[in-house]
């Protein structure tokens, strides 16, 4: 329905559908799958949620979480994932009421056929485990502590320049602990963005953009569109944004590379990409991409309030190193800040993905997407605080609103449930991990060059 539709408007009767009680229209999951977005009905977009069906052809682009994000659901059943991304569910599925367009069939399964029926039952079994557990709630006292020893490294980086001046030892040294500091805010960040540090959803996102605006200087609006997606559908090609570098710059994952290969396209001299990684991957993320393309992206969509954010950090930055630094001096610190930054976020996020399943998306349960796109590093108090428990990767994403304190806890009924079903669960040393991220690359770019050339 579109905006200003009337939400007691009679809903006509379609083809293949049967009215149940109370005039509820009732569909097929073939009907529903044809409106994904793109099938025999491209303007429709539908969903399944708790065997309610949705007509989310308008809506998606008025979603608080993005359009491209629940429209990557169309077609398919949505219910674990809408549990798993929002806190208050009542309040939404009232706003959610005049898209309700039907129910299932009596006959049809709650969802899609072709899911694993006991592996679904026995994930949301362990879902409401978990909530009787009390693992989603927050610790606030960890959460607290976590920022303050972040804005105690960043004055102390301030201090070591006042102090010692600006000769190249106290540069280097204040460089680092700034690096540290935007990490570590980077991880703190994206504890408000999952909605898992307070009950409200607002508070969260209050929080999100002074976290991630004026101690990091980037936009909330522009993570929070780019990292759901990520969630939703982890490691599936034009779905997931992060694995969009993807044939331009890398052949990932050994479908795609291979389907690149018979195709004859070579963007870039993939059989290299482990080598060119080092390059334009760790060093040059954030410095040379996110740095600019965050700019555009605030001014693109008019989100004004994260560019205010945005250029209270930059303010802040440049008056409290000018004095000591001057311009060229402030810009390089900047500079190097980002680039120790870049190498930091880039090997921690790609460690628990690259070397994971990549692929087109195969609309399987949620645990299955969950568990063929993430894996694990051993925890230890280093990896904890060096990763903001990023280590917990597989728990994280089949939980992304609970506290990180709280993944170690259910990481034993995770193990259980994969072993019952007889899914790998990947825990790896954390080099072992770093390594990883460079060996898939070398396999896939051989994967690549060998259906280039031969088939």
């Amino acid at each position: 329905r579109g905006k200003g539709d009337d939400p007691g408007e009679a809903i006509p009767a379609m083809e293949g559908s049967e009215p149940g009680r109370g005039g509820m229209r009732r569909f097929t999951w073939e009907e529903i799958g044809q409106r994904s977005g793109r099938g025999p009905a491209p303007q429709e977009r539908w969903l399944v949620i708790d065997r309610k069906v949705y007509d989310i052809s308008h809506f998606c682009r008025r979603h608080p979480g993005g359009s491209r994000v629940i429209s990557h659901y169309a077609g398919q059943d949505a219910t674990d994932p809408f549990i798993a991304f929002h806190l208050d569910k009542a309040l939404v599925r009232k706003y959610m009421s005049p898209l309700l367009i039907g129910e299932l069939a009596p006959d049809q399964p709650s969802f899609e056929p072709s899911k694993n029926k006991k592996l679904v039952e026995d994930f949301r079994e362990l879902r409401a485990t978990v909530e009787k557990m009390g693992l989603l709630q927050p610790n606030h006292a960890f959460f607290f502590l976590y920022l303050c020893h972040i804005l105690v490294l960043d004055v102390a980086a301030w201090l070591i320049i006042w102090y010692f001046g600006a000769s190249l030892v106290p540069f280097l040294f204040s460089a680092v602990l700034l690096g540290t500091v935007q990490a570590q805010a980077g991880w703190l960040q994206h504890d408000f963005g999952h909605l898992s540090v307070f009950s409200k959803s607002r508070w969260n996102h209050w929080v999100h953009k002074f976290v991630i605006g004026h101690l990091k200087g980037a936009p909330a609006s522009w993570w929070n569109h780019l990292h759901f997606q990520h969630h939703a559908k982890p490691n599936c090609f034009r779905k997931d944004p992060d694995v969009n570098m993807h044939p331009l710059f890398f052949a990932l994952g050994k479908t795609l590379s291979v389907e690149l290969g018979v195709q004859k396209k070579k963007f870039m001299p993939y059989n290299h990409q482990h080598k060119y990684f080092f390059i334009i991957g760790p060093p040059a993320l954030v410095p040379l991409y996110f740095q600019w393309y965050i700019f555009y992206f605030v001014v693109q969509r008019k989100q004004w309030v994260d560019l205010a954010w945005m250029m209270s950090f930059y303010i802040r930055f440049f008056l409290t190193y000018l004095p000591f630094l001057g311009v060229k001096g402030t810009l390089g610190l900047h500079l190097l800040v980002r680039f120790i930054e870049s190498n930091w976020f880039v090997w921690v996020t790609q460690m628990n993905h690259i070397p994971m399943h990549i692929d087109y998306d195969k609309n399987v349960d949620w645990f299955s997407t969950q568990l063929q796109a993430t894996c694990n590093v051993h925890q230890s108090f280093f990896n904890d605080w060096f990763s903001g428990h990023l280590n917990f990767q597989i728990e994280h994403h089949l939980f992304p609103t609970m506290p990180r304190h709280n993944y170690w806890k259910v990481a034993p009924l995770v193990k259980s449930l994969c072993a019952k079903h007889g899914i790998e669960y990947q825990c790896k040393p954390l080099l072992t991990a770093f390594a990883d991220i460079v060996h898939s690359l070398k396999d896939s770019g051989e994967l690549w060059l060998d259906a280039y050339l031969h088939k």
